[in-house]
């Protein structure tokens, strides 16, 4: 495996590669990566409403899988590129450009799976898990949802880092399979999956006539999705910044 020092090194030049990508690739990379997660949504939401939450947090790593190993561009995995800017390979302007351009491409992805999902009758057998896991979101108190967006990230973050430890498909996956699965489980916010969980409710209210009363899409985005965001980059750039001085190379020195 690669060790962790050498995460690091090679990771100063991915997050600086991120950076330079055109701005239509990244996007459309970005609307594939919320397509990937989406589809490991609807998965894990039938997989929940079968066999319990413990089966719907062995499914949703298929998300991470495809974004990994598919080559895609995911806005929580991408919060480590604050180790390029640590390095000095992308200025903080491209840095958030970077994130911007892939968080909205994110969210095109994720929304149109849910309209297809709900609207092709695919969760129609499970409608209550879907307008229930919506409305949950949609109810938590801001700062709930902003620590469990930390933690969530910390975890996504530190399997995108772990799945750099190995050169095998084989090898990516199993590094990533435990994070991903361990934050679904214990319920963190993961914003790119709630791009998908809270459209898949209002959709899913538009077509049966009628939802609970919490859903709708301003709680989506002032209640869920600003906290949630706002906790992701909070775990993903604390994790990064914390790798980043743990194993940067010798000679480098982190100014803030």
């Amino acid at each position: 495996m690669n060790a962790p020092k050498d995460i690091a090194r090679s990771y100063v030049d991915v997050g600086a590669a991120k950076a330079a990508l055109p701005i239509p690739k990244m996007f459309l990379l970005a609307v594939l990566a919320g397509a990937y997660i989406a589809l490991a949504g609807v998965a894990a939401t039938i997989g929940t409403s079968l066999a319990g939450r413990i089966a719907g947090a062995c499914i949703f790593p298929a998300g991470l899988a495809m974004v990994v190993v598919a080559g895609s561009e995911l806005f929580t995995g991408n919060n480590l590129m604050v180790i390029s800017l640590l390095a000095k390979r992308v200025s903080a302007g491209r840095l958030l450009r970077a994130w911007a351009v892939v968080y909205l491409g994110n969210l095109a992805g994720a929304v149109l799976v849910a309209a297809l999902a709900v609207g092709g009758g695919s969760l129609d057998a499970f409608s209550e898990q879907v307008l229930s896991t919506a409305a949950a979101k949609c109810s938590l108190a801001f700062s709930d949802a902003l620590v469990r967006g930390v933690l969530c990230n910390v975890l996504v973050c530190a399997a995108v880092w772990m799945a750099m430890a190995s050169a095998s498909a084989g090898g990516k996956l199993l590094c990533l399979y435990l994070p991903i699965m361990t934050f679904v489980l214990c319920g963190f916010e993961h914003c790119v999956a709630n791009m998908f969980y809270i459209p898949a409710g209002l959709f899913m209210a538009l077509r049966q006539g009628g939802g609970p009363e919490t859903l709708g899409w301003g709680a989506f985005f002032l209640k869920n999705l600003l906290p949630v965001t706002l906790g992701n980059m909070l775990g993903g750039v604390g994790l990064g910044t914390a790798l980043w001085a743990a194993y940067r190379p010798a000679e480098e020195v982190i100014k803030f």
